[in-house]
């Protein structure tokens, strides 16, 4: 079944969502609260994602099938450990796919960002470079900072701090991404090609 592209306020309000739910939960609660209200939001806004564009973005699901995991450590042995290395999982997972992907010739930005753009070999090498640093970067970060910092200081950075910044980095991109664009000849040839960086 073809995906659909969802509005853009729609895909803020799943991926933003979740992270809103888990800042309110901690504030109302605790951070267990928070937990597992942030495991149901996350399991919901993957649902909606779906039924509405009958497709499901692939750090989405990784990113559904971590919090999951660790949320569930997380109240089951009544430790904040486990959430709070969340974000650094999943960074160092994402850089590390992007990092490998990269020995084999092969760029994965485009099935991560579900192929938004279509760029030369070397563009898909130089933006698949900055995202692997930019995943390990704030892993180091999240670990520095639920290290030192208390519960709370690291929920509000959590949502107010690593989303913003990401977006930041994100539209500092958009540069390199209009330097190195290229027509696709057809939507197959697109797909095909995407992040092939042995062209």
């Amino acid at each position: 079944m073809d995906k659909k592209i969802p509005h853009p306020l729609f895909k803020l309000a799943t991926e933003l969502g979740p992270l809103l739910v888990f800042f309110v939960a901690n504030a109302k609660g605790n951070l267990f609260i928070a937990t597992g209200a942030f495991m149901v939001a996350v399991i919901v806004a993957m649902i909606a994602s779906y039924v509405v564009t009958r497709h499901v973005p692939i750090m989405t699901i990784v990113t559904a099938i971590v919090v999951v995991v660790f949320g569930a450590l997380t109240l089951i042995l009544h430790d904040e450990t486990f959430i709070k290395m969340k974000p650094t999982i999943v960074y160092c997972l994402f850089a590390a796919v992007l990092g490998g992907g990269l020995l084999f010739g092969k760029s994965f930005i485009a099935i991560m960002f579900d192929q938004m753009f279509n760029l030369t070999a070397q563009g898909w090498r130089i933006l698949t470079t900055r995202w692997a640093l930019w995943f390990f970067a704030m892993a180091v970060l999240n670990e520095i900072i639920w290290r030192t910092q208390g519960t709370e200081f690291w929920v509000a950075f959590k949502v107010f701090g690593m989303v913003p910044l990401t977006m930041i980095f994100a539209m500092t991109q958009m540069a390199l991404v209009k330097r190195h664009s290229v027509p696709p000849v057809t939507l197959a040839q697109s797909e095909a090609d995407a992040g092939d960086l042995r062209k």
